[in-house]
């Protein structure tokens, strides 16, 4: 079939219904395990902004009490759930030279009260700002990406030595303070001990500093592609002999530079000047470092590499390469999604909401991942279909609702109500101030 006129609403239609099925168990009762349904589906649909109220009124529920019981007080568990889509992608995407991506990704907020904000920075909004953050695992393969596991990191001063703050927003006795690559540890472990096929893990600096990291990564065979500062200093030579990174990217010869693409971008072929520096203190390992310099700006960007066999360079390249999907993917969770647009401010609710965006954002990469082979033609007449668009037709075949105008207007009463009741309490707390 040309990739034009490869949409199949029927086959779509399965692939949703395989999605809610492949969770059902986790659901003791028969209502969250609706609701968990038609809140699917309301994060693939057309809908601006996927609260609970919104959501609710495009299921025809009357409230949003269902919604919110689903995030909050359902008896349901998300880590579970989050195990069944691993599981579907790896059937769809498995592949042995996988690669794992880490990163994390902030979600602003204007209050005090949700669990794990602080004044921190966050890439998000490229500042300190009031704010969540996440660290999630990223499963990149030639057939698709798709995120697989998720962490609410909880700053140690102001929420991990406050056992109040903790109580209050429902965190397990259990969890304690941990680094982002803490996290990203323990997220590759588990990943690795549910059977993931893959060959690499990669990440920014934030990753490539932590040397727990890296040994655990070393221990297990798992080869890595870590972003490391320009001030790292590696050993060369005899192995005694420490020199940063910078200063090594400036011995290499014109001639040693070598260009290749780390894959597609949005404007083309992302192609920059590569070099690889053998940093390896004995014969039997396989370490090095790798540097990107940008052929326009000379701008340079530093790896630590290591593999348990020898690799090509372009080998390092395209695992480099691979981290700029967990970005895309962020891009896609919050506007395709919904996945920063909770209302929750407990551990449980922030966990079951991103859990539940994960599994429908599986859904457009499966559907995606299932399309026709590309047009091998390098300037194809059509493009084939991206995520955002399968959703748009997603909309247009499956998933278009239109209410009756009587239960439109009952929750524009409703919102206004709900709005002038929690407009009093305000001004109430400010007056008794």
């Amino acid at each position: 079939m040309a990739v034009g006129h490869s949409v199949d609403p029927a086959r779509w239609r399965v692939i949703l219904d395989e999605a809610v099925t492949r969770v059902a168990d986790r659901f003791v009762r028969a209502e969250p395990r609706a609701t968990a349904g038609q809140f699917v589906e309301g994060l693939l649909s057309d809908t601006e902004r996927k609260t609970c109220w919104s959501l609710a009124e495009r299921a025809g529920n009357a409230d949003p009490q269902a919604m919110q019981r689903l995030l909050r007080t359902a008896v349901w568990d998300a880590d579970a759930v989050r195990d069944d889509v691993r599981s579907w992608l790896i059937e769809q995407l498995g592949h042995p030279d996988a690669v794992l991506v880490a990163d994390e990704t902030g979600f602003l907020k204007k209050g005090v009260c949700s669990v794990g904000v602080q004044r921190q920075y966050t890439g998000t909004a490229g500042r300190v700002e009031n704010s969540q953050v996440g660290v999630f695992l990223a499963y990149v393969t030639p057939r698709g990406r798709a995120m697989i596991d998720r962490r609410l990191y909880l700053p140690e001063t102001t929420w991990c030595d406050r056992p109040d703050r903790l109580a209050l927003a429902g965190v397990p006795d259990q969890v304690g303070f941990a680094t982002k690559p803490a996290l990203a540890r323990q997220m590759i472990v588990a990943a690795i001990a549910a059977g993931v096929p893959c060959g690499w893990v990669t990440g920014d600096e934030v990753y490539g500093a932590d040397p727990g990291l890296r040994a655990e990564l070393e221990q297990r065979e798992i080869g890595y592609v870590l972003a490391v500062g320009c001030d790292r200093r590696v050993a060369v030579n005899d192995g005694r002999t420490l020199i940063r990174v910078d200063d090594l990217a400036d011995r290499v010869p014109t001639r040693e530079w070598q260009p290749h693409s780390c894959g597609p971008g949005a404007k083309g072929p992302r192609e920059y000047l590569w070099a690889w520096i053998t940093t390896a203190t004995r014969p039997d390992e396989y370490r090095w470092l790798l540097i990107r310099r940008n052929r326009t700006t000379g701008e340079l960007a530093f790896y630590l590499c290591w593999s348990p066999r020898p690799v090509p360079l372009h080998t390092l390249v395209r695992v480099a390469g691979s981290r700029w999907s967990i970005e895309e993917l962020f891009q896609t969770g919050k506007g395709q999604v919904g996945l920063d647009h909770y209302q929750v401010r407990g551990w449980t609710g922030w966990h079951r909401h991103v859990t539940l965006a994960m599994l429908a954002l599986a859904i457009l990469t499966i559907l995606a991942a299932q399309q026709p082979d590309p047009d091998p033609d390098p300037d194809p007449k059509i493009i084939a279909l991206t995520v955002a668009e399968i959703r748009r037709l997603l909309n247009a075949f499956l998933l278009a609702t239109s209410p009756p105008s009587a239960h439109t207007l009952h929750w524009s009463i409703w919102r206004r109500t709900s709005q002038a009741r929690a407009r009093r309490a305000h001004y109430q707390r400010r007056q008794a101030k």
